[in-house]
């Protein structure tokens, strides 16, 4: 008689698969937490600045450092719900981690949550502007020749900046439209400095992403609530023709 070994089953494969994964997702150690930047002081502002109402849950987070380290299972044990929360959370988290700002996020001089804005000219140089064609760096319609306007961040309350214009680099998501308009989301013009400075002032939602709204039921059941649509209509039709 032939003795065998019993094969492993194909559960227990699976089943010795998914502990071995989950023992390897709690050895990765976590990324360092970033430090506060002018626009986001404190967690408490950072949950205001994404939206969707996360600001409702900032007495469960005791801090910054706790913001950035604590499980998705640790902040579902605080009563942050519904789960979509939490991966917008930890979504946003990483974004932060990797330097990627909302508007407002690259600004140094920040007062009391206001950045104020002012729009200047710097000179060329030699060198091409970083995202700037050589053509739009000539274009006198707008400037004078030699130079280019930008939006800079600069103290509350200065008219001129804090550095040298030659270093500056213009407020990201912040544009010049005609010849001394500053544009862009949240931005609320100066009264009385004929367009030449604005503010960008820290409110709620400020950094939030949109979420899509279902149409018709959304994507899964678009076609079966269409369908019952038409059926009405159709229906309504009918009795009107009798």
């Amino acid at each position: 008689m032939i003795l065998r070994r019993p094969f492993l089953s194909a559960t227990s494969a699976v089943s010795v698969s998914k502990v071995c994964f989950r023992n390897l997702q709690h050895s990765i150690p976590i990324r360092p937490v970033p430090k506060p930047i002018p626009f986001i002081p404190d967690h408490t502002t950072f949950l205001s600045a994404i939206g969707r109402g996360l600001s409702a849950h900032a007495p469960k987070i005791p801090s910054w450092d706790a913001l950035f380290t604590l499980s998705s299972e640790q902040l579902k044990e605080l009563g942050i719900e519904p789960a979509r929360s939490r991966k917008y959370l930890l979504h946003w988290r990483e974004k932060f981690r990797n330097g990627e700002y909302g508007i407002g996020g690259d600004c140094k001089h920040v007062t009391d949550g206001v950045a104020e804005l002012k729009l200047v000219e710097a000179p060329v140089g030699e060198h091409p502007i970083p995202g700037m064609s050589a053509r739009s760096a000539m274009s006198t319609a707008t400037h004078d020749p030699g130079t280019r306007k930008l939006v800079v961040n600069v103290p509350v309350g200065a008219d001129v900046p804090a550095e040298p214009v030659e270093t500056l680099k213009g407020v990201q998501g912040v544009v010049v439209k005609g010849a001394k308009t500053i544009k862009g989301s949240y931005v609320e013009p100066v009264k009385g400095s004929e367009g030449l400075k604005a503010r960008i002032r820290m409110q709620e939602g400020i950094w939030e992403e949109r979420r899509g709204h279902k149409v018709d039921g959304g994507e899964r059941r678009k076609a079966e609530v269409r369908a019952k649509q038409r059926a009405k209509e159709n229906k309504e039709k009918r009795e009107k023709g009798k």
